[in-house]
């Protein structure tokens, strides 16, 4: 029996993503970057900034301010990764840059370089590890006192 069911994507340094959960998980972890806000092939603003959050609300903007930037998925109709042009590679900060990455709307591109990179930026790494083992604390201790409250209610009774 064959199967007829297309096979996802693979996408491997370079391609469009158009599926906002693929969107979400590439942005998810990006770190600090150095971003363009391009209209019209001009670039409006640039600067560098960490990314903050990453959300879908169709309600919400994204908001690039004070070097943090909240992305919504929802604010961009699709992400373009490709390879740095020369001047772009230049000025990222790393000895190997990553990928650009473009979220594209219409007429607007919000250009995103990595210039962080979570294996060889030990900072990072840490406050990564750190902020996931709080994480898993805050989830334990919340475990732990719903547990405390079923066993002093079932004492009660």
């Amino acid at each position: 029996m064959t199967d007829t069911r297309p096979c996802a994507p693979c996408i491997v340094d370079a391609g469009t993503l158009v599926s906002k959960r693929d969107i979400y998980r590439l942005l998810a972890d990006l770190g600090r970057v150095r971003y363009f806000d391009i209209i019209d092939g001009c670039v409006r603003k640039q600067g560098e900034g960490y990314v903050m959050e990453v959300f879908q609300d169709p309600t919400a903007a994204t908001l690039v301010v004070n070097r943090s930037l909240y992305l919504n998925i929802d604010s961009f109709d699709y992400l373009c990764l490709r390879d740095p042009s020369p001047s772009e590679a230049a000025g990222s900060g790393t000895d190997q840059p990553g990928v650009v990455i473009d979220l594209v709307q219409d007429s607007r591109i919000l250009r995103l370089v990595p210039l962080s990179d979570p294996l060889s930026d030990p900072v990072q790494l840490l406050e990564d590890t750190q902020a996931l083992r709080a994480a898993a604390v805050d989830v334990l201790a919340a475990g732990w006192d719903a547990e405390e409250e079923d066993s002093s209610s079932d004492s009660l009774g």
